[in-house]
Order: structure tokens, then C-alpha cells, then sequence
């Protein structure tokens, strides 16, 4: 959450911090719920032995999907390239055949 850049907003400033955070149950600890709302950070994240994961799906489904086209991808799954620049241009690359394929369709 501390590495997130600012956001570029349409009006006023740029954000900072993001609005909300969802989570899955791995994360259901009190200190990381404090720490959130001590930055005025809204959480939801699914408690221990009371609620199901599965309303949280509809908004994880989108990032897991996504992450999991880019596991496809063996350059990017095994990470070969080791310096960031060329890592940085493959996944670029790959995102770039990713929608090319969505929008193909």
C-alpha cells in the first residue's frame, strides 16, 4: 500500500492512496484493519469462520483473470529476464497481445 503511486485524478489533486481495499480472508488481521483506517483507507475484507469469500469475487475475478493470462505467458511466468528493463518490455508486450486477442474476438 506504501509503494502505490498518486493517482491522476481528473479534478484536484492527485490521490495518494486509494479509496478501498478488498480483500480475501488472509488478510483478516486487526492491525492491518487499523492500519488502513488509521490512513482512512475503507476495507473490506471477508472475516474468518463468519463470511464467504464469494462477494468479494465480482471485484478479485477481474485481477485474477487477468494475472493468469499473464502466467500463459513463459517469458513472464519463469521471469528468464533478469534486468527490469526487458522484464518491463515483455510484459508490456504481452499485455499488448492480450487485448489485441480480447478485441479480436
Amino acid at each position: 500500500m506504501k509503494g502505490i503511486p498518486p493517482v491522476r485524478s481528473r479534478r484536484g489533486p492527485r490521490r495518494r492512496k486509494p479509496g478501498k481495499l478488498h480483500a480475501d480472508k488472509g488478510y483478516d488481521y486487526n492491525h492491518l484493519r487499523r492500519w488502513l483506517s488509521q490512513r482512512g483507507i475503507r476495507h473490506r475484507i471477508a472475516r474468518k469462520g463468519v463470511e464467504t469469500s464469494q462477494r468479494l469475487g465480482r471485484h478479485r475475478w477481474t485481477i485474477e483473470r487477468t494475472m493468469a493470462w499473464l502466467a500463459g505467458c513463459r517469458r513472464l511466468h519463469r521471469r528468464y529476464e533478469r534486468k527490469v528493463d526487458h522484464f518491463l518490455a515483455f510484459s508490456t508486450t504481452a499485455c499488448t497481445l492480450i487485448c489485441y486477442r480480447r478485441l479480436a474476438k
